[in-house]
């Protein structure tokens, strides 16, 4: 009997690990006649060659990584890019003012003449994948493991570097399963990038944080952009004189729809997945990291949100960081609900059991998780001060800023400093604290900085606070039980503080010194909190890290010898991942049904005048209502539809990414995933997973009616 119940967990924790339904982000290079053998009986129309090949133009050179962390597809041979509306939004607000505002009115060049640099946006074309796995364990071999997660990131980058000396191109090494195996991508960069044409973010951001995570959407979540070279077709800073790029391969535009059951793939760079996380992080992130974030993040935005609505200068001035604070609010919200409601917990305690069963007798693999259950013991206790730290105290951009001043410090107390050193030091703080005070809301972020005081008060462990810092306040200021005093204390350090004051600044610059340092409160503010982390937490934190990735390198290493044979895939790390599945409707409980796709008459459904969420311009209205479709209309559902859903497996990263048919051509625009499955970082759901794709006609329907550019759409090579 127990011989059986022990096969049954082994079947059990293969079930859970190995992949099924739709779940995988694979490496295009390493797809393997399985996975291929999978994607065509799903449907898939190309060739393995077409998807990926070094020898020969094909999908993989369509797909860029767009900006810092986005996807983007070149849809034209003159370099034009689709990526969605939120991934363009720093660029479009950059490129905003009161009197010219992009984010409000939307922009739409009618020729290359009017495309607008975006300075610091950058293109990156993957060029090759190689396997460097032997030549990084032979660098690595002779490392104790204690001290790998420090020294490895530096070995990477010097490898990356080395292999892609004396060439125009960027090389990253990735480690895949848990640095069980290492892959060399070979990039080539484009840094002069224009935009061309954006909607109103009443289209694109339509919905606002109410509709974020959720399904039907209908927001028109959609940038466009285009790479551009020197007169020689080669990568060059900017020049006004630059020419478009030659694209290597584009994506055709299919404006044919899609139906219920249609095959999908979706290629892109998902920024990071943790699959294989222990029932161990799975709990502390539910118990403590989750919600402390959550609760922080929402009293941030709640106080940015009331100056955004005050005055349009702030809208636009907050607007990147407030769209960043508020998307990643919601996800952990809904991802700790759902690994509760899913009983992750139980279950990777079940395939914890399975693999022990398999581990007994092998050295290497039976201790694993009694050494896990030792190191988070061990960091437990101080995971919430560390989340208070870093979402709280330094959620305050302010005190954020005033941190980084501690480089400065750092050289002022140096003994053998030259005048040199502090010069360069200085100067880049001044240049930093430019930037700063551009971004600086002064009324949102005293609010925050008063909250985010009183919360680390109540909230953490009182052992655990800074030395005297609160002390100090209770005797200036008053009663720590009331709000009034961090109010007070907040309002004592923005009137005081010498960041805010050009005059005591340039006057501190002019003769920097500790003294001057010590004297300003938010510095002295900071200071506390880093000091009181590094004296007394860092060593607990960074051997939390340290055996942390030790024990999971060994337990991946157990899990591939486990399923040796088996189709794997690793987690996703921002490289380039292809997913397949299918245009799918789904039953999120009982007696719901939610249909494939949500169409133009939803938006005039949703629609309120004037709302901050849900307003939309008069012509898009005017156009729905008259039923003005173009040759965008969907033949079943006599209407334009805004975006579909599809099982696909893809996670923060793949904004922008392209959604292709079966014949490798564009039908939409990956943009986000389903609230009913925000596990997804950590559990794949087969059943409720839903990628919500921009459908590429409403797209294409908003350039041509609303935009009038119609010299976009001529450049693209549209399927019908």
């Amino acid at each position: 009997m127990k011989k059986i119940f022990a096969s049954i967990f082994i079947i059990t924790f293969l079930t859970n690990n190995i992949v099924k339904a739709d779940e995988g982000m694979w490496l295009p290079m390493l797809l393997g006649e399985q996975v291929y053998a999978d994607m065509v009986k799903k449907g898939l129309k190309v060739s393995k060659e077409q998807l990926y090949s070094m020898n020969q133009a094909c999908i993989k050179d369509a797909i860029i990584i767009f900006g810092g962390g986005c996807t983007g597809e070149i849809v034209s041979k003159e370099g034009l890019i689709f990526t969605n509306h939120h991934c363009g939004y720093n660029a479009i607000a950059a490129a905003s003012s009161v009197e010219h505002n992009y984010l409000r009115d939307g922009f739409w060049s009618k020729s290359k003449a009017e495309e607008i640099y975006a300075p610091g946006v950058n293109a990156q074309f993957l060029i090759k994948i190689l396997d460097v796995t032997d030549k990084v364990n032979e660098k690595i071999k002779n490392i104790p493991a204690n001290e790998l997660t420090q020294k490895l990131p530096a070995i990477l980058t010097e490898m990356g570097n080395k292999e892609t000396e004396g060439t125009s191109y960027e090389g990253r090494v990735s480690s895949m399963f848990k640095a069980n195996q290492f892959l060399l991508f070979v990039y080539e960069r484009y840094k002069d990038v224009r935009l061309v044409g954006t909607p109103p973010e009443s289209i694109g951001k339509f919905g606002g944080d109410t509709d974020n995570w959720e399904w039907p959407r209908h927001t028109g979540d959609f940038s466009i952009f285009r790479v551009y070279t020197n007169k020689e077709g080669k990568a060059a800073e900017y020049a006004a004189d630059n020419v478009p790029l030659k694209s290597k391969y584009s994506l055709p535009v299919s404006i044919k729809g899609v139906k219920d059951g249609d095959y999908t793939m979706i290629y892109g760079y998902p920024g990071g997945t943790n699959r294989y996380e222990t029932s161990f992080g799975v709990k502390l992130k539910t118990d403590i990291e989750n919600p402390s974030l959550v609760s922080l993040r929402d009293a941030r935005l709640k106080f940015m949100l009331e100056e955004m609505k005050k005055d349009p200068a702030v809208k636009i001035q907050l607007a990147g960081s407030y769209a960043g604070i508020a998307n990643y609010w919601k996800f952990f919200d809904g991802e700790s609900k759902q690994l509760l409601k899913f009983k992750t917990y139980e279950e990777k305690q079940a395939n914890e059991a399975a693999f022990l069963t398999w581990a007994k007798g092998k050295t290497e693999f039976e201790n694993v998780f009694i050494d896990y259950q030792k190191i988070y013991d061990a960091w437990r206790p101080y995971s919430k001060q560390r989340v208070y730290m870093t979402e709280g105290i330094f959620g305050s951009p302010l005190i954020s800023f005033a941190s980084s001043l501690q480089k400065l410090e750092n050289v002022l107390t140096k003994k053998d400093a030259t005048k040199e050193d502090i010069a360069k030091v200085v100067e880049a703080v001044k240049t930093a604290r430019a930037n700063f005070i551009k971004s600086e809301n002064i009324k949102s972020d005293k609010n925050i900085l008063a909250f985010v005081t009183q919360a680390f008060f109540t909230d953490v462990d009182l052992n655990q606070h800074p030395d005297n810092f609160y002390a100090k306040i209770n005797s200036k200021y008053g009663d720590l039980k009331n709000k009034s005093t961090f109010d007070a204390f907040a309002n004592d350090v923005f009137s005081t503080t010498s960041i805010l004051d050009n005059t005591k600044w340039d006057a501190m610059m002019a003769n920097p010194d500790t003294a001057s340092l010590h004297k300003d409160p938010a510095f002295m503010m900071a200071s506390a909190f880093n000091t009181n982390f590094s004296s007394k937490y860092a060593k607990a934190f960074t051997e939390f890290n340290n055996q942390n990735f030790v024990l999971g390198k060994t337990y991946l290493k157990g899990i591939l010898e486990m399923n040796k044979g088996k189709k794997m895939y690793p987690d996703a790390n921002f490289t380039m991942r292809v997913s397949f599945g299918n245009v799918k409707s789904y039953s999120p409980k009982d007696a719901v049904k939610y249909s494939h796709i949500c169409t133009l008459s939803g938006v005039l459904e949703k629609y309120k005048a004037g709302d901050y969420e849900f307003d939309a311009p008069i012509k898009l209205i005017e156009l729905a209502k008259a039923k003005d479709y173009g040759q965008y209309a969907d033949a079943t559902a006599k209407d334009i539809v805004v975006s579909f859903i599809s099982s696909n497996d893809i996670t923060g990263g793949n904004s922008g990414s392209p959604v292709m048919n079966a014949k490798g051509e564009l039908i939409g625009l990956a943009f986000d995933g389903n609230y009913e499955a925000l596990s997804h970082k950590i559990k794949f759901d087969k059943d409720l997973n839903r990628t919500i794709n921009l459908d590429v006609r409403y797209l294409l329907w908003v350039v041509e009616k609303l935009g009038g550019a119609t010299n976009i759409i001529a450049e693209l090579d549209l399927r019908k």
